[in-house]
């Protein structure tokens, strides 16, 4: 790949992301500017696709004899070869000198290698809490959202004929603010790995920075959540207090359990009088798990260790609502650009022949409605 094919792949991407971003729910919601730009990137790819014809010719135009190349391998093993054996004739042939594959002198060069070059991916689990909370796009650095605050409510007063009506009082409003902060990062890569490798690097740096504003989201999250006192639900009976009583009417119908794989295999070894497990596959999708606390089915979401880490052995639970608990204001979607001329920190990327990809994104994490989840968790006995 030139610079010309990054400098386009960059340009599809960023518009890409743009059009995205207009296609959001929300404010800026605009489906003729998101056509618009998807109609442009179609554009590029045509030009993409032109360069990419013209760049491949010129590669096999001026690339060396393919039998050229594979003589010059073939004489230098030979070579190699006779000169590992003159060695160990001069030195009498050892007698525990065997032939074995590990050994390229003795037997190990008719044993081809296996080089495989694309990228493996090792397998992990990956989940987003943006999932569980309300995400609002905004077009502002700052700003606030107003609720109605929560009070108690009397009634009427019985009023005899004649008498005077009794004052009552009057709906309180109050406001979450949020204040939009900056997060980025960037990622430097030499133009030779990326035009001389079989695999397509670029892809595998994007899903990387994709990956990035995941664990970012999670832990903006996680902050927030703890930000509100820490309950110790101690057992069972401490999760089903945490739904009939602490998240009440309001909220309990709506209410998920979120834990780590730590919690899930202590619910799973949570069992009824009759030695029946607590947490079973819901019914009508197999792939949820629920728990069975009391007389409430109530749906289990599980993360992993890696995302909603285990503490002071402490299993984690957030209970409750979290839609109606965490808001994640969203000023700008995940933005990258590519550069070959860009300076950042001691890199210079034109005198250092290098691409760097800069990654932005635009958030802020607020707590909307502090009653609607319990920051729970219950302790355990670390393992000896």
């Amino acid at each position: 790949m030139n610079k010309k094919m990054r400098e386009i792949l960059a340009k599809i991407e960023e518009k890409r992301t743009q059009a995205k971003a207009f296609m959001s729910e929300g404010e800026n919601k605009d489906v003729d500017k998101a056509t618009k730009l998807l109609d442009e990137c179609d554009e590029l790819q045509k030009e993409y696709d032109a360069e990419a014809r013209l760049y491949e010719k010129e590669k096999q135009e001026n690339a060396p004899d393919d039998e050229k190349i594979k003589g010059i391998k073939k004489k230098k093993e030979k070579n190699d070869v006779i000169k590992q054996f003159a060695e160990d004739a001069r030195k009498g042939f050892p007698r525990n000198k065997t032939m074995s594959e590990g050994a390229p002198a003795d037997g190990g060069y008719t044993v081809p290698d296996e080089i495989v070059t694309k990228v493996q991916e090792r397998r992990s689990a990956k989940a987003s809490l943006l999932d569980e909370v309300t995400v609002i796009p905004v077009k502002t650095n700052k700003g606030s959202r107003t609720f109605k605050k929560r009070s108690q409510q009397t009634g009427f007063q019985k009023v005899g004929e004649g008498a005077k009506i009794g004052k009552k009082n009057t709906p309180q409003f109050e406001r979450i603010n949020y204040e939009i902060s900056k997060y980025a990062g960037y990622f430097p890569m030499t133009n030779e790995l990326i035009e001389d490798s079989d695999e397509n690097l670029t892809k595998t740096l994007i899903e990387w920075i994709g990956d990035e504003s995941r664990v970012t989201a999670n832990k903006l999250i996680l902050e927030k959540v703890a930000t509100k006192e820490e309950v110790d639900l101690k057992d069972l009976d401490g999760i089903k207090k945490a739904l009939n009583v602490t998240l009440g009417q309001a909220f309990k119908q709506t209410s998920s359990i979120r834990t780590n794989d730590d919690g899930l295999q202590y619910l799973d070894t949570l069992k009824d009088a009759n030695g029946r497990d607590l947490l079973q596959p819901n019914p009508t999708q197999p792939a949820q798990l629920q728990l069975r606390a009391g007389a409430t089915a109530v749906p289990v979401k599980v993360y992993p260790n890696e995302d909603f880490p285990t503490k002071n052995n402490k299993l984690p639970f957030i209970i409750g609502d979290l839609k109606e608990g965490i808001n994640y204001f969203d000023r700008k979607q995940l933005s990258i650009k590519a550069s070959d001329t860009a300076v950042m920190g001691d890199l210079n990327a034109f005198e250092e022949d290098l691409s760097i990809w800069r990654a932005i994104e635009r958030e802020d994490v607020q707590v909307a409605d502090d009653q609607a989840f319990v920051n729970g968790y219950i302790s355990v006995t670390p393992a000896e």
